[in-house]
């Protein structure tokens, strides 16, 4: 279990995919779906088309387009949000997330996701999931114009939100991402270790890493905070 100081914690910021939401809607939709929508309309094979997305990925990996869904809808002539809503019954939140969730807000710390997901990715995982309804604010990078790998993204952010980098806990499966927070200067940061649940548990060095978020709710509940 890692050892966090939420007696030292008011804010936690939370990414989306992977962190509270199963990454395998993601990676089935990205990996397999799409490639396989291409390689029906193109008549060539899956393998095919799953080399041709994996080049296509590489060029703008980790930049704004990479997760931009118009950008994909131009770039390979789909209704994106279409193609998503056929797989949209594998939208699921990790078991754990509720009850970490509810023992943050019931501490009295405040909760925001901050997202790289495309906004309207993000409403069709609120529409599945009602994850609004137990977080503080939701917040996609999209209206920054830059993601969470970006230092311009985490003064934005502190400039927006207002919290103390000392006092912040910043929870993501990207371990880019985590050192691009720490970099910024975040000092409570946690990386899940498995963010996908149909593969294996993932080694994480670097960062204390979770499994499972209810290993975390006796410490949360006994350091509450006082909201102004």
């Amino acid at each position: 279990m890692p050892h966090l100081l939420w007696n030292q914690i008011d804010t936690v910021l939370l990414d989306m995919d992977g962190t509270l939401l199963d990454l395998h809607f993601d990676n089935h939709f990205w990996l397999e779906h799409v490639p396989a929508k291409l390689a029906a309309r193109q008549g060539i094979s899956l393998q095919q088309a799953k080399a041709m997305m994996q080049s296509e990925y590489e060029k703008v990996h980790g930049t704004l387009s990479w997760y931009c869904l118009d950008y994909w809808a131009e770039k390979l002539d789909m209704d994106i949000m279409q193609a998503k809503r056929e797989i949209q019954h594998l939208i699921d939140m990790r078991d754990d997330t509720l009850p970490f969730l509810d023992a943050l807000h019931d501490s009295g710390r405040e909760v925001v996701l901050v997202t790289n997901a495309h906004p309207g990715s993000l409403s069709l995982k609120v529409e599945r999931t009602q994850l609004d309804s137990h977080i503080d604010r939701l917040i996609s990078t999209h209206q920054f114009g830059v993601t969470k790998e970006s230092q311009s993204l985490w003064q934005q952010l502190q400039a927006m939100l207002g919290f103390d980098p000392m006092r912040t806990l910043f929870v993501d499966d990207s371990l880019t991402i985590l050192h691009a927070a720490e970099t910024f200067g975040i000092k409570h940061l946690l990386a899940v270790a498995n963010p996908d649940s149909q593969q294996a548990v993932r080694s994480i060095d670097g960062f204390p890493a979770v499994t499972d978020y209810r290993t975390l709710l006796d410490d949360i509940r006994a350091n509450p905070v006082l909201r102004s």
